[in-house]
């Protein structure tokens, strides 16, 4: 298996078990419980050698963390757009219709390998792992990780809300001024910010653009508010009940559209967004 992070122990002032110690020199180990889980998956070597929490550390050793190995598996090749990839990361532009992940062959996750360059850092991943999720019928930004670093800390600037994201939507009826939704999502805190972006009509029957910031990240969080507040997305089967004519057996229209971050190794201020698919640019 392949080395990801080695570490030679220095000179220590007292006896300490590995399980204590390693807790801090591995960046893509945070928690103990991680920690434990490495050691019994022989995923941590002292000297060339499995180790044990029982293990105690002494001045010289070389402690390894491995790569697990995993079976390999198809890739999907679907062709997606790349809007950005470095050694530890990539954006990608999802297209409607498409899982994120999970356990189906056609997914995104499964087509990262086809569309991104394998990472040459030490700590690459076997392969390309989104940082988050977009429902299947919605399109636009996803964020991946190349790297285990690089997942571990877009990881946790999402936990922290240090990501935001911008989302377009057109809805029923007319939303007249801004407004913030916090009502629970699946019996989870949730909030949502929305913003008029352009209101026009089909037949006499009213419409809305909206822009909107999801700020927290709660499973179909936007369709759930807007559904609630009475202006369902057009397009959504799971929570409208009637569409208007000339929308039927449309898709949702729900774009991600924008995305910030700071980059996980770099710590640069990154900023990425798309153009308004033509099925919404057609409407105006």
């Amino acid at each position: 298996m392949k080395i990801i992070e080695s570490h030679i122990v220095p000179a220590t002032p007292q006896k300490i078990r590995l399980q204590e110690y390693a807790i801090t020199i591995f960046n893509s180990i945070s928690t103990k419980s991680g920690l434990k889980k490495a050691i019994k998956k022989g995923l941590i070597q002292i000297d060339s050698e499995p180790a044990t929490t029982a293990h105690w550390i002494k001045e010289g050793q070389k402690i390894d963390l491995l790569q697990p190995e995993k079976p390999s598996k198809p890739v999907f090749k679907l062709k997606i757009n790349v809007i950005f990839e470095d050694d530890n990361l990539a954006v990608v532009h999802k297209p409607a219709g498409y899982p994120t992940s999970g356990n189906f062959f056609r997914t995104i996750e499964n087509c990262l390998p086809f569309n991104l360059q394998p990472s040459k850092a030490t700590d690459a991943l076997q392969w390309p792992l989104p940082a988050h999720r977009l429902d299947s019928p919605t399109s636009g930004i996803l964020l991946c990780a190349k790297t285990q670093q690089a997942l571990l800390s877009l990881q946790r600037l999402f936990e922290k809300k240090e990501v935001t994201k911008v989302y377009h939507c057109l809805v029923h009826g007319q939303i007249k001024a801004p407004l913030t939704i916090s009502s629970p999502v699946q019996g989870k805190s949730a909030k949502t910010h929305v913003e008029i972006e352009k209101f026009f009509k089909i037949n006499d029957e009213p419409f809305t653009l909206l822009k909107v910031y999801p700020l927290t990240g709660r499973t179909h969080q936007i369709r759930v508010h807007l559904s609630e507040q009475g202006y369902p997305i057009i397009g959504d089967k799971l929570y409208t009940i009637k569409q208007h004519v000339y929308f039927e057996e449309k898709s949702l229209f729900l774009f991600a559209s924008e995305i910030e971050f700071q980059h996980p190794v770099s710590g640069e201020k990154m900023l990425f967004s798309l153009r308004l698919p033509k099925r919404f640019r057609r409407l105006f």
